[in-house]
C-alpha cells in the first residue's frame, strides 16, 4: 500500500503558530512530496541551507509552463505569468540594475520623515474612532498603500481597488481564471492610464522615471515590462507590508510581555521586527516554486530535472542548524536579520529596505502612542485568511 501524498499547505492547530509538519520534515524528510491546492505535486524544502541554495543557485529556475500548478485556476496562478524577459538570467539582471537605485537604504531612509507623518495621521484617526478598532483596515492596509502611491505617483484614494485586484491574482482556491484573467486586464489597463497620465505630465515619482526610460527606446524597459513593473510594485509595495503588519502587531500582542519591552526600551524596535520577520509563520507558505534545471542531490534525496520544488522559508527560519533555540522570541538575536523571509539571491526583495522601515515606524509609533494597546478577543480568536498565496491574518481586532 503506497502511502497517500500530504495536502499542502498544511493546517495549523492556532493562526500564528506554525503546522507541527514543518519540523516533522525538517528532521526527518526535508525533500517532501506534497500536494498542491491545484491537485499537482511538488517537493517541499524545508532546511535553511537546501532553501536557500534553491534561492542563489542559478540550477534553480523560477516557475514556468513546464512547473508545477499552484492554484486551482486553468493557468496554476500567478506565477504561470513569470515567464517575461524581466523575471530570468539576464533580462532580470538588466531589470534590477534599473530599479535598485530607487530602492536603496539611504534613499528609503529618506522617506522615513514622510512615512512617520502619515503612521500618526492614521493613528490620529484610529485614537479618534476609538476602542475597539480592526489595526488592519484602519492601519495595516492604508499605510502601505499609501506610501507607495506616494512612491509610485499612484493616488491613494485608489487603496480598494489595489487591495480587490491583488487578492484575485493572489488566489489559491478563492477566484475563477475568468475572475483572475478580467482582474488582470483592469489592472493592466488602470497601470496604463497612469503611465500615459506621467507621459503627459512628468512629476517626481518612479512611475515618471520609469517611463522616461521606456520612452528613450534604447532597449532598457519595454512598455510591457514597464506596465509589468508598475503592477508588481503597486502589488508587492502594499500586499505584503499590510499582512506583515497585522501579523507584527497580533504577534507582540498575544504574548504581552514582547510588547512592554519595546515600550520600555523602544531601541528595541528594528530587533523586534526582525524577529516578527523571522518567525511569522503565515506568509510566503508557498512562495516563488522552483524547478530544477538537471537531476541534482538536496540533502542526500536525488532530485530530478523538471521537478517543482517549494523552499518554504518560514520553515528555514525555524531551522536548528542555523538559529540557535529557532522557537524563541529574542529581539537581541545576533543573526536574526539573515531570515529568508525576503527571499536570498538574485530576486532578493528589491523593497526589502522600505518594507522593514515601514514595520519600524508602525512599531516604534504604537508603543509611544498606545502603550495600553492588546488584543481584544486574545490570540485564539485570529484566524488564518485562506485560499491567496499571500496569506496573512484575516482581522486583528485590538482595543486600549
Amino acid at each position: 500500500m503506497t502511502e497517500s501524498v500530504p495536502t499542502y499547505p498544511f493546517d495549523r492547530e492556532e493562526a500564528l503558530r506554525p503546522p507541527r509538519e514543518w519540523g516533522e520534515l525538517q528532521e526527518k524528510c526535508p525533500v517532501a512530496h506534497v500536494r498542491l491546492p491545484s491537485g499537482d505535486t511538488a517537493q517541499l524544502i524545508t532546511r535553511y541551507d537546501d532553501v536557500r541554495a534553491l534561492l542563489t543557485d542559478p540550477r534553480f529556475r523560477r516557475g514556468g509552463q513546464d512547473a508545477a500548478r499552484i492554484a486551482t485556476t486553468q493557468d496554476g496562478g500567478l506565477f504561470a505569468r513569470n515567464t517575461m524577459t524581466i523575471t530570468q538570467g539576464e533580462g532580470h539582471r538588466r531589470w534590477r540594475r534599473l530599479l535598485s537605485p530607487s530602492f536603496t537604504i539611504r534613499r528609503m531612509e529618506a522617506w522615513r520623515p514622510r512615512v512617520q507623518a502619515m503612521c500618526d495621521e492614521l493613528v490620529d484617526d484610529l485614537l479618534a474612532a476609538g476602542s475597539p478598532a480592526d489595526l488592519s483596515v484602519r492601519l495595516g492596509l492604508p499605510l502601505p498603500v499609501r506610501v507607495i502611491c506616494a512612491l509610485v505617483g499612484a493616488p491613494a484614494e485608489d487603496q480598494d481597488r489595489f487591495a480587490h485586484w491583488s487578492r484575485v491574482m493572489l488566489t489559491l482556491t478563492r477566484h475563477t481564471q475568468e475572475e483572475v484573467q478580467q482582474a488582470y486586464e483592469e489592472f493592466d489597463a488602470y497601470v496604463s492610464a497612469l503611465v500615459d497620465a506621467r507621459r503627459a505630465e512628468p512629476g517626481d515619482d518612479l512611475l515618471s522615471e520609469l517611463t522616461q526610460i521606456s520612452d528613450s527606446e534604447d532597449g532598457r524597459l519595454s512598455h510591457e515590462e514597464l506596465i509589468a513593473t508598475v503592477r508588481a510594485l503597486l502589488l508587492a509595495g502594499h500586499e505584503t507590508t499590510s499582512n506583515m503588519i497585522a501579523i507584527m502587531v497580533a504577534m507582540l500582542l498575544a504574548e504581552p510581555e514582547r510588547y512592554q519591552a519595546v515600550i520600555d526600551d523602544p531601541g528595541l524596535v528594528p530587533g523586534t521586527v526582525e524577529e516578527v520577520l523571522r518567525l511569522d509563520s503565515t506568509l510566503s507558505v508557498v512562495g516563488f516554486p522552483r524547478v530544477a534545471g538537471e537531476d541534482l542531490d538536496i540533502a542526500g534525496v536525488k532530485v530530478a530535472a523538471g521537478s517543482t520544488l517549494i523552499p518554504c522559508r518560514p520553515a528555514a527560519n525555524r531551522d536548528p542548524r542555523k538559529f540557535a533555540d529557532p522557537e524563541r522570541f529574542d529581539p537581541h538575536r545576533d543573526n536574526a536579520n539573515q531570515h529568508l523571509t525576503f527571499g536570498a539571491g538574485p530576486h532578493y526583495c528589491l523593497g526589502q529596505p522600505l518594507a522593514r522601515l515601514e514595520l519600524q515606524v508602525v512599531l516604534g509609533t504604537l508603543v509611544r502612542r498606545l502603550p495600553g494597546l492588546r488584543l481584544r478577543d486574545g490570540a485564539e480568536a485570529l484566524r488564518l485568511r485562506t485560499g491567496l498565496l499571500s496569506g496573512g491574518l484575516e482581522n486583528v481586532w485590538v482595543a486600549w
